[in-house]
């Protein structure tokens, strides 16, 4: 571990950033951090052993630049062990009032984390939410997250797939983490974010809400949910949607949150149907069987998309591959593109 402590008061955030393999994207992310408007800021840049110069980017972009409100560690892992140990690696050292986290190929506004603390400080916070840019390179597009103003209607907002849960959209404070002792599962990367966000709003008292894109989200081909759901992102996936079910039906929203477990289920796994191959499909009617009586309750979703699934659920494959190329690749793909 490398450290630098350039100021000894308690930092007002941790921000953490998994790194492996960035160096490609780490300029962008890099100098949008060094340029935070607020003071006293701790950045946490956690290397899951990357085989490329990303800590040489970090080294020569971060260390060059003399900023005396930010204090910088570098937590190297001695074997590629996933984001979710990186991020538990990043909270096991972070000592900042509130807990901030960005991928290491994107980018935040220059008073995202000013903004977000004043928010936090006003209303008394445990988590702060804002909405965000998808950015495909040159250009990108204003995504709104919907308002909540208190954290059962935020977690309901998750669970019925209105509302995202991805952990860099919310500013949280770090002692409802370790209070609670809430951390990532290792070795479970795909739905981590899920888990832990559901987690955080079961136990915050208090949230808020501001409604304006600070961070920047970039897609690329990687991102793509229709290329990524293998068995073993499955197997992970299911891991931490059981990790959320157990602690949900222990928790003091545990009758409320009933039905909404199964729309948690159906649009965990809603992208095997984006696509025309039939073992997509088959994976769809065999994870999570439990939820398909669940298919039209869920009124947050569009009629089309309840549709979708009730067809899957009588195995109308070919209904499925119909609307695939008829809806996603020709109306969307040809004629809005």
């Amino acid at each position: 571990m490398i450290g630098t402590n350039m100021k000894k008061s308690t930092p007002l955030v941790s921000v953490i950033i998994p790194v492996f393999n960035a160096g490609t994207t780490l300029n962008r992310c890099l100098e949008s951090l060094l340029c935070q408007t607020l003071e006293n800021i701790e950045l946490i840049f956690v290397d899951d052993c990357s085989t490329d110069d990303s800590m040489e980017v970090i080294n020569s972009l971060v260390f060059v630049r003399k900023n005396l409100h930010l204090a910088i560690q570098i937590e190297s892992h001695t074997q590629n062990k996933g984001v979710a140990a990186a991020r538990n690696t990043g909270l096991n050292v972070a000592t900042g009032k509130y807990i901030y986290y960005v991928d290491a190929d994107d980018w935040i506004e220059p008073d995202t984390l000013e903004k977000l603390v004043q928010e936090a400080e006003s209303k008394d916070a445990d988590i702060v939410g804002h909405s965000w840019y998808l950015s495909f390179g040159q250009n990108e597009r204003k995504m709104h997250q919907p308002a909540f103003s208190n954290p059962i209607e935020a977690i309901r907002r998750m669970m019925t797939g209105v509302m995202r849960w991805n952990l860099w959209l919310f500013l949280v404070r770090r002692s409802l983490y370790e209070e609670n002792n809430i951390r990532f599962l290792d070795g479970m990367n795909m739905g981590e974010d899920m888990m832990v966000m559901l987690r955080l709003f079961a136990d915050a008292r208090q949230v808020s809400f501001i409604d304006f894109p600070f961070y920047h989200y970039l897609q690329t081909n990687s991102s793509s949910l229709t290329k990524t759901y293998s068995e073993e992102h499955i197997r992970q996936v299911t891991e931490n949607v059981h990790e959320i079910e157990k602690y949900l039906r222990k928790s003091c929203y545990a009758k409320e949150l009933n039905d909404y477990i199964y729309h948690l289920k159906l649009n965990i796994k809603l992208p095997l149907l984006i696509g025309d191959k039939n073992k997509r499909y088959r994976q769809w009617s065999e994870w999570f069987p439990e939820a398909n009586s669940y298919i039209m309750h869920n009124k947050f979703l569009p009629l089309r998309t309840r549709l979708l699934q009730l067809a899957a659920s009588k195995r109308y494959f070919f209904l499925i591959k119909l609307y695939y190329w008829v809806v996603i690749r020709f109306v969307y793909g040809v004629v809005y593109k």
